[in-house]
C-alpha cells in the first residue's frame, strides 16, 4: 500500500532567499508542489515552455503577476498560468505565504527567465 504523502516525509529543496518547496508528485507529465515563501520574498519572473500551472494558495496572500496583470490570491483560491505566459509569485503580506503549485507537464527543466521587469510596482 502506498504511504500518504506530507512536507514531513516528501522530497524538500530551498530556492530564492529563504524559500521551501516539497515535492508531493514528481511524474514527468505531473508535479504538484507545496511551497513556502517568507514575507518579502519572491521568485524569478520566467515562463514554462510546455508546462501549465496552477497556483492554488493554502495560507497567506499570494501575489502574482501574469504578463504584466497583478493579482491578489487569498487563502482558498487559485489562478492558471498558461504555457509561454511569462509570471511572477510574490509574499508582500507581512505573513508567510503557502501555496500549491500544480503543472502539468512537470515544470521543472522547463522554465526560461525573463529579464524584463514587471510585477507589483510595475513594469
Amino acid at each position: 500500500m502506498e504511504e500518504f504523502i506530507s512536507k514531513s516525509n516528501a522530497e524538500h529543496y530551498t530556492w530564492g532567499p529563504g524559500c521551501d518547496g516539497w515535492h508531493l508528485l514528481k511524474e514527468p507529465g505531473l508535479s504538484v508542489i507545496q511551497e513556502r515563501v517568507p514575507a518579502g520574498a519572491s521568485e524569478m519572473r520566467h515562463f514554462h515552455r510546455k508546462a501549465r500551472q496552477f497556483f492554488f494558495v493554502l495560507s497567506g496572500i499570494a501575489t502574482l503577476e501574469i504578463d504584466g496583470a497583478v493579482a491578489k490570491i487569498a487563502a482558498g483560491k487559485g489562478r492558471h498560468v498558461p504555457p509561454g505566459m511569462p509570471h511572477q509569485l510574490y509574499n508582500e503580506g507581512p505573513d508567510e505565504l503557502e501555496f500549491l503549485v500544480i503543472s502539468a507537464p512537470m515544470a521543472h527543466g522547463d522554465r526560461v527567465e525573463v529579464t524584463d521587469k514587471a510585477g507589483p510596482s510595475g513594469g
